[in-house]
């Protein structure tokens, strides 16, 4: 079974994610949707061990072979890029592939609120996005530092595992460095990252406590820092950040957050209704001065609130944000109840306005 081939015709059917498993046909998602791939048959063992030594050099294969999980990026043929995971599942190897795409998308063509362009003019503090795997995070944090690398003179280093987006300098300087590549670990990264006269940092996701402290103190020290959590809100993005610290840590770490967090950007992304691709919902979370108060004093629970009071600032919840999107019929009404974070409010929603939609 040749790997080539299937990448070409996953390409071809605009899959977002390849998945192989052995003893099932290759396996496409598109606009969410899982579908085996036409015309493939089982995958068995030894191809997926040629699939893998078309991918990975010796070396690379004897560390997989001692962790049973190694996470990479790869080329096809036609220029496209991929990051791939390869693991085991019932003591056999499997992977995941993501397509990444070639050019980086302009923010004002990814459905995005105005706010998200304005964010990426800041000088300095902390910007996270935020949402389930596959909700489009890397892709929403390429086209804000390429924003950043078309308008403005800064040195701009990321820290990716693997890299994704390639940017190519423009009025900016970039640096990319790979996790195991150029530096052995996020923490390790950043440790050094304030030596090389940084502007701008990207950290690919916030894992763990050092990684997060780390990050953290690059946005206390005056930069410009951009990551990821794997979190649905948020709110919940905030108490992630505080839990990850020991309890005697907390209180510090609440008021460094509450001086350095600018904004939280969390969304999910729906089907369009026409099915012609995807749809993202986006949460606002703007740190102004009831935000930073919530996060020092720990009233976390009361940040929805002033996030669905804050329109004026460029505020908004995912419900507000999925409300949006239901009076424009742009997503289907089983999703956003499925999706929303309130669900008895959406369905009030939906009973006040289909008949006016109808």
């Amino acid at each position: 079974m040749d790997l080539k081939t299937i990448l070409a015709k996953a390409t071809e059917e605009g899959a977002s994610d390849i998945l192989i498993i052995v003893g099932m046909p290759p396996i496409i998602r598109v606009n969410t949707e899982l579908m085996m791939m036409k015309n493939f048959g089982d995958v068995d063992s030894g191809h997926a061990e040629q699939i893998l030594a078309s991918l990975l050099d010796e070396e690379k294969i004897r560390l997989f072979n001692e962790k049973k999980d190694i996470d990479f990026s790869t080329t096809s043929d036609d220029g496209t890029r991929f990051r791939v995971n390869v693991h085991y599942q019932k003591g056999s190897m499997a992977m995941a592939l993501r397509v990444i795409k070639s050019t980086i998308p302009d923010l004002e063509t990814l459905g995005l609120p105005q706010i998200v362009r304005d964010l990426a003019h800041l000088a300095r503090g902390l910007v996270l996005v935020t949402g389930p795997t596959g909700s489009g995070k890397s892709t929403t944090l390429a086209s804000m530092i390429e924003q950043i690398n078309r308008d403005y003179s800064r040195h701009i280093i990321t820290v990716e595992d693997p890299i994704e987006y390639q940017f190519t300098s423009n009025a900016s300087i970039i640096e990319q460095r790979e996790i195991g590549v150029d530096c052995p670990s996020f923490a390790s990264g950043l440790r050094h990252v304030l030596r090389q006269d940084p502007d701008v940092i990207l950290v690919g996701e916030m894992r763990d406590l050092e990684t997060t402290s780390a990050t953290i103190t690059a946005a206390e020290t005056g930069h410009l820092v951009f990551s990821t959590l794997h979190t649905l809100n948020a709110s919940q993005t905030i108490e992630r950040i505080i839990d990850i610290y020991p309890a005697n840590q907390q209180s510090q770490i609440r008021t460094m957050l509450a001086s350095t967090l600018q904004a939280v950007i969390s969304q999910t992304l729906f089907q369009s209704a026409d099915g012609s691709g995807m749809v993202p919902a986006v949460e606002i979370m703007i740190c102004n001065p009831a935000v930073r108060n919530c996060i020092r004093e720990n009233r976390i629970f009361e940040i929805p609130n002033i996030i669905e009071t804050g329109q004026r600032l460029g505020m908004q919840s995912i419900d507000q944000s999925i409300g949006e999107l239901l009076s424009r019929r742009c997503i289907h009404e089983n999703d956003a109840l499925a999706k929303c974070a309130d669900p008895t409010r959406m369905h009030n929603f939906l009973s006040r306005n289909v008949a006016e939609w109808a």
